[in-house]
């Protein structure tokens, strides 16, 4: 079968489209064959390798860690899952840079990592939704829920997980400032959940922010980092939240611990998505909400282009350059 390989850190040139085996699967997995693979900028964090400690990976190293397909067969010991059952899941154990492994053709999984899909979502859906939905998840869930009246501050609006957050805290009935790149990821964001957008390249997103909420913010929910998040800082109101949950700039600097308490004695998380839905009913769970949030209208999943898999160099280049919103998948 195909797959996309690297063999180095690097851009997205480092990508190879190449042959793999795949052996039988183990007693308790299952083989998949992938219809729908999503992009997420964790792929490109891994890609990079500027993210991590030298050595923490080992290559050749397949990206990706979430996918959506069909059973082909299933190991031995497997008694819940049949061949025929479209199937998704985001991530397979570890944390997100380890057991990657999404960017192929077919792939043997774990079977209690797996989760069932309604008939009325679609694979393409799914691959859009599944890990940026169980982000937002986390976030809303175990971090900061927001109440009616609360002000919230989402960087990066426009993005897969942004959008999926600004339209959840719209349905909760909280006031949604989200920053954007740019006029048409504005127009974008205002149609999908943000009451307000600040263009961050033209304006500074502190004084905007406190011009739209004077007394400040309850939450900021930024997957930006190294831009954004010390200075948002100074838009919390007193005991408000700070969530960062990515690094599409890099990673958040060193700060002192103390700031915290000069800034108003504010809650800082930085969730991962696995610990929220860390076994197989808690998991089934979560993207049954999100199923539900989108058979209800209160999330609309975006895809902003779908690339064949052998272009995924192409995909990277355009989440890297700002030119998407929403969702980008790989079709196999």
């Amino acid at each position: 079968m195909k797959a996309i390989h690297i063999h180095a850190n690097g851009g997205p040139e480092v990508l190879e489209w190449t042959d793999v085996d795949l052996p039988a699967p183990r007693p308790t997995e299952v083989r998949v064959r992938h219809t729908a693979i999503g992009l997420n900028f964790s792929d490109i964090n891994v890609r990079s390798g500027g993210f991590y400690v030298t050595g923490a990976l080992t290559f050749p190293i397949t990206l990706g860690n979430e996918a959506a397909g069909v059973i082909e067969s299933v190991g031995a010991d497997v008694t819940d899952w049949r061949v025929g059952e479209r199937v998704a899941y985001a991530g397979t154990g570890g944390l997100f840079f380890e057991n990657t492994g999404a960017y192929v053709q077919q792939r043997n999984l774990p079977a209690d990592c797996l989760v069932r899909l309604p008939n009325d979502i679609s694979d393409r859906q799914v691959a859009a939704m599944l890990l940026k939905g169980l982000t937002a998840s986390v976030i809303v869930h175990r971090c900061y829920r927001p109440s009616p009246g609360d002000a919230v501050l989402i960087h990066a609006a426009a993005s897969g997980v942004g959008s999926l957050l600004a339209q959840w805290c719209h349905a909760l009935g909280a006031t949604v400032i989200g920053t954007v790149g740019s006029a048409a990821k504005a127009e974008f964001a205002r149609a999908r959940g943000c009451d307000h957008t600040i263009l961050y390249r033209q304006d500074d997103f502190v004084a905007e922010t406190r011009r739209l909420a004077p007394d400040g913010v309850a939450a900021v929910f930024d997957g930006v980092g190294k831009d954004t998040f010390v200075r948002s800082f100074d838009v919390v109101r007193p005991f408000g939240a700070l969530v960062n949950y990515g690094n599409a700039s890099g990673p958040v600097p060193a700060f002192p611990l103390v700031l915290l308490a000069q800034k108003g004695c504010l809650v800082l998380h930085r969730p991962g998505f696995g610990w929220h839905a860390n076994t197989s009913s808690t998991r089934q769970s979560a993207c049954d909400e999100l199923f539900e949030l989108v058979r209800r209208g209160q999330m609309k999943v975006e895809i902003f282009a779908a690339f064949p898999l052998q272009d995924a160099a192409e995909a990277h280049r355009a989440v890297e350059a700002g030119r998407t919103t929403g969702s980008v998948v790989l079709i196999p």
